[in-house]
């Protein structure tokens, strides 16, 4: 697959340092909003710029912090920023602890509310747990509208299903409450979703050319990580998981000559000429990590513009050296 000849704007990166899990929303007013996991995974910070290479100096603001004990007291990880029906909300993975279990983590996801036209102002109001049909290991919710209807997607340990996690899908009632049982689209089966851990996670929604595409991130967080991708056409039924095509390989993954280890968590966004698709990422600039790669805090935001092939499929292709030299 080729994308089609095209003039594609170039970002320097890594845009934004030490920020994983990295989340852009443009939005109506002109702004780049920018949120992602920091190192501490202790608060969540939101930060604008009217460009996307502004959003490495723009001021960060500290929307939340976790609490000292209970459900959000550790690991805050992977926040969204969303605007629904004219209110801004936030969804985040925390956890009760640090410490795994059976090697899970302890994760459910919760919602934030801002009623403010900025959401740097504002208070934000906690909307609660966002709950699923399991009460199990669950993370990185996002959220899309389609043809009049909201849906969610995340990732969730099924406790029948062997492995860390699988992505799901289920309409929504309100930006906090899912309606109806829950869908699974992908579960890890592939050799590059299965290295270190099996996983499906970090899901991102982009509706292009007659269909919904849906990525996502496979297996460990260190050079292994890659992303996946599914999609399904635009008429059909989203909440049949026949209706979904899954690329039996990764459509972003570890360049080694450019010195990009791990990429993966994404997002999608627009350039500044309101057309151009973006790729939100993280990666590191380096393979070997000493301890936990969770711990290690050198997941650089990165930004590039992508391309599409004659039938209409994303083509990612590879990601971009670091437009400077960095020490860890």
């Amino acid at each position: 697959m080729n994308p089609k000849k095209q003039s594609l704007p170039e970002y320097r990166n890594p845009v934004v340092i030490q920020r994983a899990d990295p989340w852009i929303y443009k939005h109506s007013d002109g702004y780049y909003y920018f949120t992602a996991s920091v190192p501490e995974y202790d608060r969540i910070e939101l930060r604008r710029s009217l460009t996307i290479q502004g959003l490495a100096n723009a001021a960060p603001v500290v929307c939340w912090r976790k609490y000292d004990e209970g459900p959000m007291s550790a690991n805050i990880w992977a926040p969204e920023i969303h605007f629904i029906a004219g209110k801004w909300y936030i969804y985040f993975a925390a956890a009760r602890t640090t410490e795994t279990k059976d090697g899970l983590f302890d994760h459910r996801m919760f919602v934030l509310e801002n009623e403010s036209a900025n959401p740097l102002e504002g208070t934000w109001t906690e909307k609660g747990q966002l709950r699923t049909d399991w009460e199990s290991f669950s993370l990185d919710a996002t959220t899309f509208e389609h043809r009049g209807v909201r849906y969610l997607v995340w990732a969730q340990k099924d406790p029948a299903i062997a492995g860390n996690s699988n992505l799901y899908i289920a309409p929504m009632s309100n930006p906090w409450t899912i309606r109806g049982p829950q869908v699974c689209l992908t579960i890890p089966e592939y050799e590059w979703e299965t290295i270190g851990f099996l996983v499906n996670e970090g899901p991102a929604v982009l509706k292009r050319n007659g269909r919904v595409f849906i990525s996502y991130s496979a297996s460990a967080t260190d050079h292994h990580y890659c992303m996946g991708l599914i999609w399904a056409d635009e008429n059909s039924d989203l909440l049949n998981p026949a209706s979904w095509t899954k690329s039996p390989v990764p459509v972003f993954r570890t360049d080694e000559e450019a010195g990009q280890f791990g990429p993966g968590h994404n997002s999608f966004t627009v350039a500044e000429d309101g057309k151009t698709d973006l790729l939100v990422y993280h990666a590191r600039n380096y393979k070997e990590i000493v301890g936990d790669p969770l711990y290690d805090p050198n997941r650089h935001t990165r930004v590039q513009a992508f391309g599409w092939d004659a039938e209409g499929i994303p083509v990612f292709g590879k990601p971009a050296a670091d437009s400077a030299a960095l020490s860890r």
